[in-house]
């Protein structure tokens, strides 16, 4: 038999009322049970001696005292022949059992106690040494305290409020995971999930923000495998039609047609590097400079290179290679543009590291820069003709620095060309 439910919704009611209810248990029996015996017994007691003190007074005839002491406590007292009882007394009864007790203790006489709970009043009766009945009359909360049990209905009173409370809350909360789970269903199938926007608690926003994150890659990796088919399809059919058609006519030189498998080689290798994705690589802990200058010079031999690094550059665990490689591309990009000069930053807070690479060449229009981060995509209008490639070094670049949760920025940069910000989490 399964006792814990299925749904958040009833867990989380459960995890927070039942403590609530073991608590406010416990706190009704240990606490208050203890309270409300002592107050009873104190009640009992002082009620006892006042009819014991009365019964004296009755005794001895002494009805001036008798008078006065019951005026001063507020009891009613007669003097009678015969009375009309029920049948059974209210000495067993939980109201009157301390009292009946204490009677007994007092007394050698037996007391019959009479409740009328609509009046809330008690009746003593004691019989006198003349054979009489003496009735002593007073308020039941002389003897019985019902602050107690009020309290004990404040408690389930409490209980029931909170749960009214928080109910609302919880079902906005179970509301937003629900959402999450719809549109979860619905972006694994291969659909949008229209107006769905994080909502909820922080936690359940950023597990949100975070499932749009993957849906938008998952996105970007489909429509990158379409775009890489249709490149392969395209830019290697136009040189394998030249060669063709040159070794047939016989018109094919052999630097042409090296040319031409240089080219299809250099595209081939671009994308299945790109088709291979990063290989697994154990994060260590990184420091940037010293790669960052070595790739500069290596990319870019016949270029200034401008530095600025701090003199105690961040360290942070990151894959080295993936980061090589990515910034390898950028800087490569740089080095192909730029006109003379090629300017590297590192910028360290104590939570990100950012790092800008900025050259002086033709830069990139503001329209086109989101094309720019696109896979198989060739700016040539905007960054030259003749530069070859198969446009995707930005985009592996922006692959393996999302890869370390970081960002990758296109920007205008000062010295008239390109600016490539990147901000990586330490």
């Amino acid at each position: 038999m399964r006792l814990m439910p299925r749904s958040f919704l009833w867990r989380t009611i459960l995890m927070i009322t039942v403590p609530l209810i073991v608590a406010q248990v416990i706190v009704a029996n240990v606490f208050f049970g203890n309270h409300w015996q002592r107050v009873h017994s104190t009640l009992a007691r002082t009620l006892a001696g006042e009819i014991t003190t009365m019964m004296n007074f009755v005794d001895t005839d002494n009805t001036d005292a008798l008078n006065a002491m019951a005026r001063d406590v507020g009891i009613n007292v007669s003097i009678n022949q015969h009375l009309n009882r029920p049948k059974h007394n209210d000495n067993d009864a939980r109201e009157m059992g301390h009292l009946a007790s204490e009677l007994s203790k007092r007394m050698n006489r037996h007391a019959n106690i009479y409740m009328d709970k609509g009046k809330r009043l008690i009746f003593v009766d004691v019989p006198t040494n003349d054979g009489q009945i003496a009735t002593f009359g007073t308020s039941l909360y002389r003897v019985y305290s019902t602050s107690t049990e009020v309290f004990i209905i404040w408690l389930c009173g409490s209980f029931l409020i909170v749960l009214i409370l928080i109910s609302p809350f919880i079902v906005l909360h179970t509301r937003s995971i629900r959402r999450i789970a719809k549109a979860a269903n619905r972006f694994g199938r291969g659909l949008d999930a229209p107006g769905f926007k994080p909502s909820g608690s922080r936690e359940i926003r950023e597990a949100a923000i975070a499932m749009i994150t993957m849906k938008e890659r998952l996105n970007r990796y489909n429509r990158t495998r379409t775009d890489m088919l249709n490149a392969v399809s395209h830019d290697l059919k136009a040189p394998l039609t030249r060669m063709r058609l040159a070794v047939e006519t016989g018109s094919a030189t052999n630097d042409e047609l090296i040319h031409d498998i240089d080219r299809m080689t250099e595209m081939v290798n671009g994308y299945l590097a790109f088709a291979r994705g990063e290989m697994p690589e154990i994060e260590q802990s990184t420091e940037l400079p010293a790669m960052l200058l070595r790739i500069a010079r290596d990319a870019a031999p016949k270029k200034t290179i401008e530095t600025s690094f701090p003199d105690a550059p961040a360290q942070f665990y990151a894959r080295p290679m993936a980061l090589a490689r990515a910034f390898g591309n950028i800087i490569e990009n740089a080095a192909r543009y730029a006109k003379k000069k090629i300017k590297i930053t590192e910028i360290d807070t104590a939570d990100q590291v950012e790092v800008i690479i900025e050259d002086d060449g033709p830069g990139i229009p503001d329209d086109k820069k989101a094309d720019a981060l696109r896979p198989f995509v060739r700016l040539d209008n905007a960054r030259g003709r003749d530069t070859g490639g198969t446009g995707l070094g930005l985009s592996i670049a922006q692959t393996a620095i999302e890869n370390h949760g970081g960002q990758i920025f296109l920007e205008n940069s000062d010295l008239g060309g390109l600016r490539v910000r990147v901000v990586l989490p330490m």
